[in-house]
C-alpha cells in the first residue's frame, strides 16, 4: 500500500501498546492517523507467539493487569476481544524445604497463610496493606499527570513542583510525607519496618525489582518501584494479576482494532529510516524503502536512543540534548524462558487440585538475601547461578493456549546482565535454559520429564528482536534520576520532542512501569492540546 501522496495529521512510529493507545485516542478525536510498525506483527513487548506448534506464548510481558482502566474504557477494548481471566492466588512463593507461601487477593486468607511463618507478621499484614494502599494512591495520582518541565531546578520552579502534589492533597499530608520518605529507601528497609519473617519479606520484595536493575537491599529506588507497581495493579495489592485470554498479544490486537474502528491506518513491515525535520519542525517520515510519507506531527513510540540517535539527524540536535540521550541508563537484567510441557510437573508440598496453587505468579524468592545475592553478580558482568524466577502457567486459566492436556510455563529470569564480562549470550543461550530447569527441579523434581521443547530469549534478543534497548523492558531503568520530570530526560517530560510537531509516547516517558497505556494516552492528549 502506497501512502506517498497522502498527508496525515499524525504518524506514529512503532506499533507497541503505547503507540496503539495513542493512535486510538487521536483517531477517536478525529485525527487522520498512520501507525508504522517495522515487524510483521504489532505489540512490541506485548505479543503472543507460537514458538512451538500449538503452544501460544506471551513472549515478554506476562499479563495486562496494570493496563489503565480508563484506557480500556475510553478505547472500548472489551468490544474488540480484550478479556482478562481472574487468577488467584496472587503469588505462590516456593521454598527450598518443600513448603510454600501463598498470598491471596483476599487479605484474611493471606493472614492465615502468613501465620504459618509468623504470628506477628500475620497481625501486621492488614495494617501494611492499608497503609501502602493509601501511599501508593498518591503515586497513582502522579502517574496520571503530565509532569512539569524542569530542566534546571531553581527556586522559581516551586510552583511547577506543586503540580506534582496537588492531585494528591485530598489524601492528606501525612501520606505525601510517607511517599517522600520512601523514595530513596530500599524495599528491604521498608519491609523490615513491618515484618520479621524472611519468607514473608522475600515473597513481597520480589515485586519491587521487576523493572529495575537494583537488588532489594540497595538504596536507590526499590521502595518507590514497589509503590509504583502497586499503584498500577488491578488487584489493589503489590502485584497485578489475571491472564489475558489468548495471551497478552490479544491486548495489542484489541488496541489495533479499536484504533482502526476510529479510522486509524496501520501498516506492519514498514520500517522507518528517518524522521524528517525541516525548519525546526516535523514534516513526516522516510521509510526504509525510500518512500516519504508526510504528516503534521510525528509521535515516536520507540526508545530515546532509537528516536534521537538513529531516526533524527543529529545535525538538528543540541550537544546538551544528545548528551542527555546518551546518559539514559537502560541496564536490562532479565531473560525469558518458555517451556512447552507434556503435562504439569509435580511441585513439592502441593497435593490435590494444584490449579488452586499455581494459577497466579509463582516465585523463587525465598528471602530478600536470596534476591540480593542474585543481583550482586551483575555488578561484575556475571549472571546469577541462583536466580530469582518469576513464573506463570497461563494454561491453567486459559487452556486454549496449548494442545489438550498440555501446558505452558513462562519464566522471567533475573539477574542476567545485558553486558557480560566473559563470553556472549549467543554461546550461553542454552546455559539459561539449563539454569532454569535445574533451579526449578529443586521445587518440582519431575520437571525435566515434562518438558517437550523450550524457547530462550536472551537479553541481546530482547534488544535485536523486540526493540528493548539493552534488554530494558521499560526503555530506561526506573531509578530516582529517571522518573517524573527527569523521565525520559530533564526538559522533555511532557511528551514533546525538541522540534515542533515531534512527540514521544513509549514506556521511556512518564510513568514508565510496564503495560499501562498511560504514556500513549498522555502523549495523545498533549498533542491535541497543542493544536
Amino acid at each position: 500500500m502506497s501512502e506517498k501522496n497522502k498527508k496525515y495529521d499524525v504518524i506514529i512510529v512503532g506499533g507497541g501498546h503505547n503507540g496503539l493507545v495513542a493512535a486510538g485516542y487521536l483517531a477517536k478525536a478525529g485525527q487522520s492517523v498512520l501507525v508504522l510498525e517495522k515487524r510483521d506483527m504489532l505489540g512490541g513487548a506485548t505479543i503472543t507467539e507460537e514458538f512451538v506448534p500449538g503452544f501460544k506464548f506471551s513472549s515478554l510481558a506476562n499479563d495486562a493487569g496494570s493496563l489503565s482502566p480508563e484506557v480500556a474504557t475510553d478505547l472500548k477494548l472489551h468490544n474488540h476481544g480484550f478479556n482478562i481471566i481472574p487468577t488467584n492466588p496472587l503469588i505462590n512463593s516456593l521454598l527450598p524445604d518443600g513448603n510454600h507461601l501463598r498470598i491471596w487477593q483476599d487479605t484474611e486468607k493471606t493472614v492465615e497463610e502468613i501465620a504459618k511463618f509468623s504470628k506477628a507478621d500475620a497481625e501486621a499484614y492488614p495494617k501494611f496493606v492499608e497503609r501502602m494502599q493509601k501511599v501508593s494512591g498518591i503515586v497513582a495520582k502522579m502517574n496520571e499527570i503530565v509532569p512539569p518541565d524542569l530542566p534546571d531546578l531553581a527556586f522559581f520552579d516551586i510552583k511547577e513542583l506543586s503540580a506534582l502534589l496537588s492531585p494528591s492533597l485530598n489524601l492528606g499530608w501525612r501520606h505525601i510525607a510517607q511517599v517522600i520518605r520512601l523514595l530513596p529507601m530500599s524495599v528491604s528497609d521498608l519491609l523490615n519496618e513491618w515484618f520479621e519473617s524472611d519468607t514473608v519479606k522475600g515473597a513481597i520484595a520480589a515485586s519491587a525489582i521487576l523493572n529495575t536493575t537494583f537488588g532489594p537491599q540497595e538504596i536507590n529506588s526499590t521502595a518507590y518501584t514497589f509503590l509504583q507497581n502497586w499503584s498500577v495493579s488491578n488487584t489493589g495489592l503489590f502485584r497485578s494479576s489475571g491472564q489475558v485470554k489468548g495471551g497478552v498479544g490479544a491486548l495489542s490486537e484489541a488496541l489495533a482494532k479499536s484504533a482502526q474502528s476510529f479510522g486509524a491506518t496501520i501498516m506492519t513491515g514498514a520500517a522507518v529510516a528517518k524522521i524528517n525535520i525541516s525548519a525546526d519542525s516535523v514534516r513526516g517520515v522516510i521509510l526504509a524503502s525510500g518512500e516519504e510519507i508526510l504528516a503534521k506531527a510525528v509521535i515516536s513510540a520507540t526508545d530515546m536512543r532509537t528516536t534521537f540517535l538513529k531516526l533524527v539527524d543529529p545535525y538538528y540536535l543540541e550537544a546538551k540534548f544528545i548528551k542527555h540521550v546518551k546518559n539514559i541508563k537502560y541496564q536490562g537484567t532479565m531473560a525469558r524462558v518458555h517451556l512447552a510441557l507434556e503435562r504439569l510437573p509435580t511441585f513439592s508440598g502441593m497435593d490435590g487440585d494444584v490449579s488452586e496453587y499455581l494459577s497466579g505468579h509463582i516465585q523463587v524468592s525465598p528471602s530478600v538475601e536470596y534476591i540480593q545475592r542474585a543481583s550482586d553478580r551483575i555488578k561484575y558482568g556475571e549472571y546469577s547461578e541462583k536466580p530469582y524466577l518469576d513464573m506463570q502457567i497461563p494454561t491453567l486459566a486459559d487452556p486454549s493456549l496449548a494442545p489438550d492436556g498440555k501446558h505452558i510455563l513462562s519464566v522471567t529470569v533475573k539477574y542476567m546482565p545485558y553486558k557480560l564480562r566473559d563470553g556472549n549470550w549467543d554461546d550461553l543461550r542454552e546455559e539459561i535454559g539449563k539454569l532454569v530447569i535445574d533451579t526449578l527441579s529443586e521445587y518440582a523434581p519431575d520437571l525435566r520429564e515434562c518438558v517437550q521443547e523450550q524457547k530462550i530469549i536472551t537479553p541481546l534478543e530482547m534488544e535485536s528482536v523486540y526493540a528493548l534497548p539493552e534488554g530494558s523492558p521499560v526503555h530506561g531503568d526506573m531509578a530516582l534520576n529517571q522518573f517524573l520530570w527527569m523521565r525520559p530526560m530533564p526538559g522533555h517530560a511532557q511528551y514533546r520532542g525538541p522540534f515542533e510537531g515531534l512527540y514521544m509516547c513509549s514506556v521511556a516517558t512518564h510513568p514508565g512501569c510496564g503495560v499501562t497505556g498511560i504514556s500513549g494516552r498522555n502523549a495523545a492528549r498533549q498533542l491535541l492540546g497543542d493544536q
